[in-house]
């Protein structure tokens, strides 16, 4: 397993999935990371992904945190987050300005509003197309395929129909989903 070779690389690798990842870094962060540059097995970056989802705050920066971290520690966390961070942030805000200073009725303006509309579709697919790709270590997870799809859309479910809040699905499901887990790893294991 390859691991980046020093923190320079780390700043840079997460600040090329943030600028290709714009309205969604995670489908590309598992191709770069597991596939490009062999830092983590897709079982590790779904293991890194589940926990990054469960802390608050932003998904796609609690994992890089934790790349971070696991390579070089509190600096490599730091660096980490600072190359997810710093080229998004500058980009926004030029676009924030731009938008500002366009009036509201010009042609420009509406350009760049279909522009970020556009963005969001493409957000949506990559989003679709990351769930496809990481269901399949789920294969490999101790509850079956077929269990995990179930957990999967009774989530769906509670948050899209129900209205469920978030809190409430990951404290409720996702810890009868540990509950359950512990309790067949036991039974492998006795």
């Amino acid at each position: 397993m390859a691991r980046p070779a020093s923190l320079r690389e780390l700043f840079t690798a997460f600040t090329v999935l943030a600028l290709q990842g714009f309205g969604g870094v995670i489908a590309i962060a598992q191709r770069e990371l597991c596939e490009r540059r062999r830092w983590l097995t897709a079982k590790e970056f779904v293991e890194l992904l589940g926990t990054a989802q469960v802390l608050p705050g932003p998904n796609v920066c609690n994992l890089s945190l934790m790349i971070g971290d696991r390579f070089f520690g509190w600096r490599g966390a730091a660096v980490a987050l600072a190359g997810m961070m710093t080229a998004p942030l500058i980009l926004m805000l030029l676009l924030a300005w731009l938008i500002a200073l366009l009036p509201h009725d010009s042609t420009a303006h509406g350009l760049v509003r279909g522009a970020l509309t556009g963005i969001a579709a493409v957000a949506a697919g990559q989003i679709v197309g990351t769930v496809l790709r990481l269901a399949a270590p789920l294969k490999q997870h101790p509850l079956s395929l077929s269990v995990s799809l179930a957990l999967v859309a009774a989530a769906f479910g509670m948050m899209a129909w129900l209205r469920w809040p978030l809190v409430w699905v990951l404290l409720g499901l996702g810890g009868a989903t540990c509950l359950l887990t512990y309790a067949v790893l036991r039974h492998r294991n006795a």
